[in-house]
């Protein structure tokens, strides 16, 4: 049998509605921000580029770099969707930080909601919310908030995205 016939045989490989919503975002970017690196401390600003493709028509492959915290920083984001447990999927990983991200998250109208566990500013292992809004096909924002000892969720981060093609 064809190998490419055996993969486009397999469950879920064809492209869902989730995974069209995903490529609005392809093409290239510029983002300002401001983040929150410790409580007490000044917000940091950073801004720099992000290029976003696709990865077949099952995923997304977005590439970032800029100045970030003290520095230039790289990041690469990516995101899918998977049909068997209906959840968004994905990873984030920088060059700045030794931590593998890993998403799950649902959509709701145009924002995407992505939940996931890493370390705050102290080493400590707690919950991460990263969330993606699309405003209109030339400006999306991501938010980053954290779980706080009190259950209350703290934006940690703001970003703003303007496609530059």
């Amino acid at each position: 049998m064809d190998t490419n016939e055996t993969c486009g045989e397999m469950k879920g490989n064809q492209p869902q509605e989730e995974h069209r919503w995903l490529q609005q975002i392809l093409g290239d970017w510029s983002f300002k921000g401001e983040a929150v690196m410790e409580p007490g401390k000044p917000d940091e600003r950073f801004e720099g580029t992000e290029s976003v493709r696709a990865l077949g028509e099952l995923w997304t492959v977005a590439e970032g770099q800029g100045e970030m915290c003290g520095g230039m920083a790289k990041t690469v984001m990516t995101l899918g969707f998977n049909p068997q447990s209906r959840r968004f999927v994905g990873t984030f990983v920088a060059s700045m930080m030794a931590h593998l991200w890993v998403y799950s998250g649902e959509l709701l109208g145009n924002t995407l909601t992505l939940d996931t566990e890493g370390p705050d500013h102290t080493g400590r292992m707690v919950k991460f919310r990263d969330v993606i809004e699309v405003q209109s096909p030339d400006h999306r924002t991501l938010s980053s908030y954290m779980l706080g000892e009190d259950g209350e969720w703290r934006k940690i981060m703001e970003a703003i995205y303007l496609r530059r093609t």
